[in-house]
């Protein structure tokens, strides 16, 4: 073992109070048996406030048993530069090296194996408190993804009827036949209702949650959506409830949609047009209840943006299109779409350069031209009797998106999240009475 006289590991724990192994660290720190400081945490939470405070810890040790033990809370001890050391007694049969962990104990923990793992894997902290240094998260090999198609727009502007036309073109196409996938996650799910899905469940609460605790295969992800639609594509449920957007951990939910563009070559997302977060609002929380959108659209190849053919309709548009460029998306990925637009070819081309002359713009990267869809008879019944629906509606909307998409210039990268970056003591500056009088 190494490191000067007044060093020592600081270790967070959580697990019950009643573990073995718990008690056992605490007694060895106390007993000074280990250059051991433990800090106890008998709460998620707790350990959470530790992880976020800015202290510098040696190491996170977590029994496998705990609730607590998922995908966001080993991103959480990533962050903060703090090795995670899983204490398993064999019974989790959870991937824990794929979920984040750095090593895995046995239950049966002694000091001699707790010391090896953290001369191997972590670092003494010394008396003075010394900065936390947060490294960029390492590199992982690249996997083949299929291509993400979020569909957004206002209310009342056809986003969902879009977004079916879509994956039943994607569908129906024999290269992907059966792989194409249509995903409910707007806050207020309506997918369900225009499939007469008949039953709730699964669905993306579940698939979120399978990632909790773990990864899934192909024919796992599959399992949680329903099949047999003859307009050609999957369906993945979406929110039960709209307030069951709390129940979706950030890293959870982006591993879900990894693993849903790893398991079909195409991924369309029914999504609200809301993008807010912290950075505008101030709030957590409200970038919490946009993460689903906020999430889609950081990763898509395209997106597709609806709005009426009316003087609202397009006033509408065009600040949802605003609102995307802003939030990162880059023009060329955006496509507009008109829906009841008029049959009149000189409308249709007003709207069209109304378009492209308030829409956002960029030097290099040219927005599309809209995409006209007029009104489409016995649209009503043909999703009353879960029909397909019509060819010329799917071919137009499906020719446009990979139009776009195959002019798209470089891949865009699987969807992340942001992590909160710590601030550095001293960095925002100072002030006192004298420079304020």
């Amino acid at each position: 073992m190494s490191g000067a006289d007044d060093a020592r590991y600081v270790l967070l724990g959580l697990a019950h109070a009643r573990a073995s192994w718990f008690r056992d660290v605490a007694r060895w720190s106390t007993a000074g048996s280990l250059p051991v400081e433990f800090v106890k945490c008998l709460t998620p939470d707790e350990l959470r406030a530790h992880l976020r405070s800015g202290r510098p810890f040696s190491a996170l040790v977590v029994d496998a048993g705990s609730s607590a033990a998922d995908r966001d809370l080993l991103a959480l001890a990533r962050q903060a530069g703090c090795p995670a050391l899983i204490v398993d007694d064999g019974r989790s049969g959870k991937p824990w090296s794929a979920l984040g962990a750095t090593e895995v104990l046995p239950a049966s923990l002694d000091r001699d194996a707790l010391l090896q793992a953290l001369d191997t894997h972590c670092r003494q902290i010394r008396q003075a408190v010394e900065p936390v240094h947060v490294g960029p998260a390492p590199a992982t090999p690249a996997l083949w993804r299929g291509r993400l198609v979020a569909v957004t727009g206002g209310g009342g502007t056809g986003t969902s009827i879009t977004a079916m036309a879509l994956a039943q073109g994607f569908g129906r196409d024999a290269r992907s036949r059966g792989l194409v996938v249509l995903a409910d996650l707007a806050r207020r799910a309506d997918q369900a209702v225009l499939h007469d899905a008949g039953d709730v469940l699964p669905g993306v609460q579940e698939l979120v949650d399978a990632h909790r605790h773990g990864t899934t295969t192909a024919e796992s992800v599959r399992a949680h959506t329903f099949h047999g639609s003859d307009r050609g594509y999957d369906l993945l449920l979406g929110l039960r409830r709209p307030t069951d957007w709390t129940a979706m951990p950030p890293r959870a939910f982006a591993a879900a949609v990894d693993s849903l563009r790893r398991a079909y070559t195409t991924v369309i997302a029914d999504v609200d047009p809301d993008l807010e977060g912290e950075r505008e609002t101030g709030s957590i929380d409200v970038e919490d209840r946009n993460l689903m959108t906020r999430t889609i659209v950081t990763g898509a190849d395209l997106v597709v943006v609806t709005g009426r053919a009316d003087v609202h309709g397009i006033h509408r548009l065009l600040a949802v299109l605003h609102d995307l460029v802003r939030f990162g998306v880059a023009p060329d990925r955006l496509l507009p779409v008109v829906t009841g637009a008029p049959r009149s070819t000189r409308a249709r081309a007003e709207m069209t350069r109304t378009i492209g002359l308030l829409g956002p713009t960029h030097d290099d990267r040219a927005m599309p031209s809209a995409l006209h869809l007029g009104p489409t008879r016995r649209l009503v019944s043909l999703l009353r009797d879960g029909e397909p629906l019509p060819a010329s509606l799917t071919h137009a909307v499906t020719a446009a998106a990979r139009a776009v998409l195959d002019r798209a210039s470089t891949p865009v990268s699987a969807p992340a999240v942001d992590d909160p970056e710590p601030v550095r003591p001293g960095s925002l500056g100072s002030w006192s009475d004298e420079e304020t009088a």
